[in-house]
Parts: structure tokens; sequence; C-alpha cells
């Protein structure tokens, strides 16, 4: 009885959860080996250095001319790679480095660490490019035998023996045509986010001075005649209070307040407490504005209740005459002006808080502040909302998959 039922699971035809409406008295999906249906190309192409050579950017980014000056051996062999193949990196299958070679960088070449291959007819390419996009396809069939997840190298027999449940063409032509209108919305919601930000970021340019001047290049019709801003210390515009350090038998599991540390800025796990009742300077509320020790974090808006914060976070509280929120944007302008000039490369910047009390900066009337900031916060509130927009869409696109394609649980590996 349980090897009949072994059977018959192993041989049932699948079915998604959710199908278009001209496929839902369609045969179930049949499972197959890439094998069948895609084969490895290797055509032939240089040797050495001097390939027009094309790339795999991770996260699904895309296939992309590598630009670099590397100097390869010059034994290397470059195989020359066709419009509308498929290439993965072998190195960074488990990254989601994969993607359809386009158009424009037909007869470009890489090695055989970026493999490419042809499909059958049968086999819709944009469909196999969604059916491995998906976590549970890259994340299961890459992953080493013990199940972890250590990188390893996914050669091409490796690659071409994944099992794919597969419909007939047109269901594939179906599913692809959705998925990629839904691509074609992401990324046009993705323009948009970043067409505002970097219309805040000029507007911001053009409302704040530029070095070696005290009179920004714009200005509101009401200030056209205000003067120059005034030089100040961000000292002199604020008071930089230090968080408490704290002993390691001082953080509890559980307690009164939270402590915040660095890495609750991104995460709302891993948190530590304590019960310790501290001068107020130590405690941050709702709306307090936040630096960390690292400028390559930037100031923050602590979003909740009462809670502790860490020695490596400092509150920044203003002075008469300085708004709260335009003195945010001179700590983000400051603090992108200062990565600027550093010369790791990577922008990131420890700094201490007598340095950043000693930066300086210039500030106008605090009606002026006001307008700027109110304007500034507006396009960054208008670009938020459009970040969470491009944020719903990504989900409702992974939701979908998962609908769309039957579960790889179900698929026998």
């Amino acid at each position: 009885m349980k090897t009949g039922a072994t059977k018959d699971k192993a041989t049932k035809a699948l079915v998604p959860k959710l199908r278009f409406p001209e496929f839902r008295g369609a045969e179930g999906w049949n499972e197959r080996p890439l094998a069948e249906l895609m084969s490895e190309s290797r055509l032939p192409g240089s040797k050495g250095n001097v390939a027009k050579k094309i790339t795999v950017k991770l996260w699904g980014n895309g296939v992309f001319e590598k630009n670099d000056s590397i100097q390869g051996s010059i034994n290397t062999q470059y195989f020359r790679r066709k419009a509308g193949q498929f290439i993965y990196s072998k190195l960074d299958f488990l990254n989601q480095a994969f993607g359809i070679i386009p158009p424009s960088l037909d007869n470009f070449e890489s090695t055989v660490d970026l493999p490419c291959f042809d499909f059958a007819d049968e086999l819709n390419p944009v469909f196999l490019l969604e059916y491995v996009k998906r976590r549970d396809f890259y994340e299961r069939l890459g992953e080493t035998a013990d199940g972890s997840r250590k990188a390893r190298r996914i050669h091409a027999e490796t690659f071409l023996s994944f099992p794919i449940a597969l419909p007939i063409r047109a269901e594939q032509q179906k599913i692809a045509n959705c998925l990629s209108s839904l691509d074609e919305l992401i990324a046009a919601q993705g323009r948009k986010v970043e067409a505002l930000k970097t219309h805040k970021k000029g507007l911001m340019q053009q409302l704040f001075p530029r070095e070696e001047e005290s009179q920004p290049r714009l200005r509101f019709p009401e200030f056209q005649d205000a003067g120059n801003w005034k030089k100040m210390t961000l000292g002199t515009a604020a008071n930089f209070y230090n968080g408490r350090a704290y002993k390691q038998e001082e953080l509890l599991d559980a307690g009164k307040y939270k402590v915040l540390r660095v890495g609750n800025f991104f995460t709302n796990n891993n948190w530590y407490y304590s019960n310790l009742e501290l001068d107020e300077t130590k405690y941050c509320e709702d709306g307090d504005l936040l630096y960390a020790w690292s400028a390559s974090f930037g100031p923050r808006v602590w979003s909740g209740e009462k809670t502790i914060y860490h020695y490596h976070i400092w509150k920044v509280v203003e002075q008469s005459g300085i708004d709260k929120k335009f003195l945010f944007i001179v700590l983000e302008h400051e603090t992108e002006r200062m990565k600027a000039k550093t010369t790791n490369g990577l922008g990131i910047m420890h700094i201490t808080k007598g340095a950043i009390e000693s930066w300086e900066s210039l500030f106008p009337d605090l009606a002026e502040q006001r307008k700027i900031a109110d304007r500034l916060m507006n396009l960054e509130g208008a670009a938020k909302a459009e970040a969470q927009k491009l944020k719903l869409l990504t989900v409702h696109k992974e939701a979908l998959m998962q609908q769309l394609f039957p579960s790889i649980d179900e698929i026998k590996l």
C-alpha cells in the first residue's frame, strides 16, 4: 500500500493553486529535468584578455557588460554568447545571479564560470527565468548536500539535472506575459522612486549654499532679500548627548526599557532591556533626533516608546532658533558632504562627538529654515509613499509566483 502511494505521487502531474481560466481544465504540469529542455552552449571565442565580456549582477539585477581593468590570463578561453540565452554564475547562483542575455549583448563573451544555455522550442525563456527566480527553487536546489547555505559551485551538469514542472507552451507564455507586465510596473515604479530621490537631492543642493558661499542659488520669493546665512558649528546649533555604556550584566532579556543599539535601527530582533533609572538625557522618545557614531548611518528620527539609547548613539537636541526638521536635513547634508571626502571609497566614516560638534554649517533665519524643511520633508514623504507602493508591487509578484507555479516541495528531487 505504501509503495503504491509513493509511485502514484511520483507519476502524478502537478497543478498550481492558481491558473488562468483557459487552462483550468488542462492537464497537470509534467516534471522534466532541465537537461531535456536546455543544452549548454560553448561557441569558442577570444582567448586572453581581449574579449568584450558580460557578467551577471547579483540579486536578480540581470546581465550587463563587464567593464574592468583586471588583466586576465593569456590562456583564458572565452565563449561567444547569443542574445536570448540563459546565463548564470556558477558561484553566485544562490544570490540570484542569473538572467537572459539581451539583444544589446549579442556576441559578447564569458568564461565557463558563467555558462550559457540554448532552449528547446517547448520551453519559453521568460517562463524559465521566472521559474528559477523563486526562492524555494534556487535556494533549495542550490544548497549543499547537508542543507547548508555555504557557497558552492553549481556546475552546468548540476544545473541541468534540476527538475522543473512544465505546462504546455501556451500556458508558459501566458504566465510569462503576466509576470513580465508586473516587472514593467515594478521597474516603472522603481524609476519613479529614484526620480523623487534625485529631485530631492538636486533641490537640496540648490537650497543650500555651496562651499565658500553664504547664500543658496535658489531661494523662496519671501527670502530673496533676507541676506547671508549664518555660519555656526553643529555643537552651537544643537546639544549632542552621549548614550550610556553598559556592562554585559546590565543588559537583560526582559525589563522596563528597551536598549537601542545601532543594529536595532535595521531590525526589531535581538533587543536588550534595562531596569535602570537614568538621567532624562539618556532616554529617547518618539520624534527625537538621533545620530549614530558611524556617519555611514546618518541621522535618524526615533519612532516608538521611551527607550534607553546606547553610547554608540547620540541624541541631538536643537538650540533656540533652530528648527528640528531643518537640523535633520543639515545633518543629512553635512554627512553626505563629509562622506564624499573620505578616501576609503566606501563612504564609511567613524567620528567622535567632538568631531561632529566641530562641523561648521550655515543656517538662515528660523522662518526660512522651516520653509526649506517643509518642502524637502514633503518630497521625502512622497518618495517614501512611492517606495511603499514599490514594495507592495514586489510582494504581490512574489505571492502571485507562489500561486502560479507548483510548490518545489511537490517535485521529487
